[in-house]
């Protein structure tokens, strides 16, 4: 889990306006984090299939939200995505 002082300094990077706590970006950017802490764990604990499971399922919903927001807002999506460090997949 990522502590309360960490997710408020993600939120403050990635927020749109003052009160933004759920937008997309943010969204991406919380779980992205929560994916690479996820990752660190099941590297040391191979067998702990319910962390396994927990983790397809954030990565689904991430898949998800960037999906989104490459159709409302591609612009948005690459900044996001490179600042995140993902891959950018554009349209062409």
């Amino acid at each position: 889990m990522i502590s309360t002082e960490e997710k408020a300094k993600i939120i403050n990077d990635f927020k749109i306006h003052d009160n933004d706590t759920g937008s997309a970006e943010v969204q991406v950017a919380i779980l992205s984090e929560e994916i690479e802490r996820l990752l660190d764990h099941l590297k040391i604990h191979k067998k702990d299939v319910h962390s396994k499971k927990g983790l397809l399922k954030m990565v689904s919903k991430r898949r998800k939200l960037l999906k989104y927001l490459q159709k409302t807002n591609e612009v948005k999506y690459i900044e996001v995505a490179k600042k995140v460090g993902l891959k950018v997949q554009t349209a062409i």
